[in-house]
């Protein structure tokens, strides 16, 4: 039986360091490899040539960089362009790089599928898969292509990031410490439905942009559509958010998907301005993309788009209507799935789970 080798990719600077250690090297080559990976970008041990030959041979006995190219690539006619890699549970990933005159904007996932099930989106229609690894979240960034001119990060793909919060945290650390990508955690937004232990820690130890999907600003609509506002209402979600400082350094946004005749009206437009009132969070307007098995929800019209914007605009609230980019390849808001798997219709993990449970 081939033996299992350790992936390199996505490990920390300390890390490394300790591996080389514990493998008899002394502990600056650690500091070697994080640059050869990281920063040099190889794809193999032996590229690492500022290593001996015995010292690459010794290491590629137990250990490989772990990038995978992906399995397939799709191209909208807008220029967006969806990634297929390897992902966890037999359930494959999705990534999309988003191009927008002098920005690349790289689309994450950090899961297989979802556990979350809003109805909404076909990752959660999917059922969880697995969590990616730090090493799988890492590949993304690093095998899509023109990966060096990347100028921004959103964990909005796959997966709930605070789901698997000790993977996307290491993940922002090597992108944003000097001995990796050295990024500046501005260029880094992570989305999420509110889970509240994991997102305080996520506020507290990171200067990330947070983008928090609201989607209905009253309990009882947004649970018909979110069922985790059973064990995290998003009113207490905007209450913890409240406690940190917005206005410097980086931003808080609201994701909010405008449907027909559900969260649309002049009520729920002055609904989610008290909500997010001492935030400082501006809100994104998102069209509602069509899931298969989900005929009752439907999006509204641009103009009612532009109307919904207006009164949140007169309301004193920062709000704009988010441009849907590479739907005619399912790679728009929603609609990342993975591939060769059917939608779980009955799948539904969070509708009666307390916090404690998830």
């Amino acid at each position: 039986m081939e033996q299992v080798r350790i992936n390199l990719l996505g490990m920390t600077l300390e890390q490394l360091r300790s591996l080389a250690v514990a493998n008899g090297l002394k502990s600056f080559v650690g500091n070697q490899i994080a640059r050869w990976i990281y920063v040099n970008r190889v794809k193999t041990i032996d590229e690492m040539t500022s290593l001996s030959v015995k010292a690459r041979a010794m290491l590629s006995e137990h250990y490989q960089v772990g990038r995978s190219e992906p399995l397939r690539v799709a191209r909208s006619t807008d220029g967006t362009v969806k990634y297929l890699f390897e992902g966890a549970g037999s359930r494959d990933i999705e990534t999309v790089m988003i191009p927008d005159r002098d920005r690349a904007t790289l689309c994450v996932s950090s899961q297989a599928g979802c556990k979350m099930n809003c109805r909404f989106c076909m990752t959660g229609r999917q059922g969880f898969h697995g969590n990616l690894s730090v090493a799988q979240i890492i590949n993304q960034v690093l095998s899509v292509e023109n990966s060096a001119d990347l100028t921004n990060i959103v964990f909005m793909g796959m997966g709930e990031p605070t789901d698997n919060l000790d993977a996307v945290m290491q993940a922002i650390e090597v992108l944003t410490a000097p001995w990796g990508f050295a990024w500046s955690p501005k260029r880094i937004t992570v989305s999420t439905i509110g889970n509240i232990p994991a997102l305080r820690k996520l506020c507290q130890q990171s200067r990330v942009h947070i983008a928090v999907s609201v989607h209905a600003p009253y309990a009882t609509e947004r649970q018909s559509i979110m069922p985790v506002e059973h064990a995290w209402p998003i009113s207490e979600v905007m209450a913890l958010l409240s406690e940190f400082d917005w206005a410097h350094q980086r931003r808080l946004s609201v994701e909010y998907i405008v449907f027909k005749g559900l969260n649309d009206s002049p009520r729920h437009a002055m609904a989610l301005a008290r909500l997010i009132k001492g935030t400082d969070a501006r809100v994104n307007l998102i069209r509602f993309h069509h899931v298969d098995g989900v005929d009752d929800l439907d999006g509204v019209s641009q103009r009612h788009m532009e109307d919904f914007r207006d009164r949140l605009n007169d309301l004193g609230v920062t709000a704009t209507i988010r441009a849907s980019r590479g739907e005619d390849i399912d790679a728009a808001c929603g609609q990342l799935a993975g591939k060769g798997h059917k939608i779980n219709p009955s799948y539904s993990p969070v509708n009666n789970l307390s916090i404690k449970q998830l």
